[in-house]
């Protein structure tokens, strides 16, 4: 059933049929990706997520490094939102999330990192792959590699040092207390037409939500991408994260984010709103992260207004122990700037 859009403000809720001609493209990767395409799947909306293809570490480096594709795993992940019958969706969940704890060569790959390392070499490429899984799937809208060039990100540190890796980065060993200066790509990327095509077509292009330098940034480094956002029509939404990350972001405010935002989109993407939390974290939760060094991101809403057109502020916190953006609080606020 199509979720109900009469929350929306200003103006009149869009129809369903209305709906049915808008474009939303979600550029992101990791968890983040998954959450608000959860949420999203549920509007007559034609969805296509558009995915960081830098993972270095566990099974999506793994093959990697032995077969030369393209990390799978935040593929996996944005297909397995996608699907569109959430019944459906926990067996395959299961299936494809199952991880090999014995056999040679197989202890710790995922099925369905497998399975589509499998599909690349019989599809002839990552994108045909994807496809072809999401049409056995039978998702709801399309998931598209940002680019098919096989890069590895890299981090240059305030002291000078470098950390090459995604997987290095996203746990940061070396001089983690240090803040990073910049990250770039080792090898130079071209978008992939399609997903170029599908951001300069959108009603809204939505990035994040997502670690800022691991799952976002990595996209807008690639060439092209900067490029079809300022082609594009379509209005541009940060989600801000919820809490900081010790190694990336320690210490960021609201503002912060934006400011890395508009950085690597430089003066070829335009960031029109920013959607920022509004609800009151529980002591508890929060507590759980305190040896993790990550702490709830500060929303410095003056400094935010003078940086984009709009922030939007909505109570995005999902219930429970943990720390979670609410994937259907994210998708009614994204539907609402249609």
């Amino acid at each position: 059933m199509t979720p109900s859009t009469t929350a929306r403000s200003p103006g009149k809720p869009l129809s369903t049929r209305a709906l049915s001609t808008k474009k939303v493209v979600v550029i992101g990767g990791g968890t983040g990706s998954f959450t608000i395409l959860s949420g999203l799947k549920r509007y007559p909306v034609h969805l296509t997520a558009v995915v960081t293809m830098t993972d270095s570490g566990g099974s999506s480096g793994r093959l990697r490094d032995e077969f030369g594709i393209l990390p799978p795993g935040d593929l996996r992940q944005c297909l397995l939102a996608l699907t569109p019958d959430d019944h459906a969706r926990a067996t395959l969940k299961s299936l494809l999330e199952y991880r090999f704890d014995t056999g040679n060569g197989l202890t710790g790959h995922s099925f369905g990192n497998l399975f589509l390392t499998v599909l690349t070499n019989l599809a002839g490429g990552t994108d045909k792959a994807v496809d072809e899984m999401g049409r056995l799937l039978g998702i709801k809208g399309r998931v598209l590699p940002v680019t098919l060039t096989n890069t590895n990100l890299c981090a240059k540190l305030k002291n000078g040092k470098t950390v090459v890796g995604e997987a290095h980065l996203d746990i940061r060993t070396l001089d983690p207390d240090v803040p990073i200066d910049y990250v770039y790509l080792q090898q130079k990327a071209t978008v992939l037409p399609e997903t170029a095509r599908a951001i300069e077509e959108a009603d809204v292009v939505v990035i994040g939500p997502g670690d800022l330098y691991t799952s976002i940034v990595p996209n807008l480094l690639v060439t092209g991408v900067p490029q079809a956002i300022q082609r594009s029509r379509a209005k541009t939404v940060y989600i801000c994260n919820l809490m900081t990350k010790h190694g990336e972001t320690d210490g960021f405010k609201a503002s912060d984010y934006i400011k890395e935002i508009q950085r690597y989109l430089g003066n070829h993407g335009t960031l029109d709103s920013v959607l920022v939390n509004t609800s009151q974290m529980p002591k508890s939760a929060i507590a759980r992260y305190t040896a993790e060094k990550a702490h709830p991101v500060v929303v410095d809403k003056a400094v935010c207004e003078g940086l984009v057109s709009r922030v939007i502020g909505r109570p995005l916190l999902a219930a429970g122990k943990f720390v979670r953006h609410d994937q259907d609080a994210l998708a009614k606020a994204v539907i609402e700037l249609l």
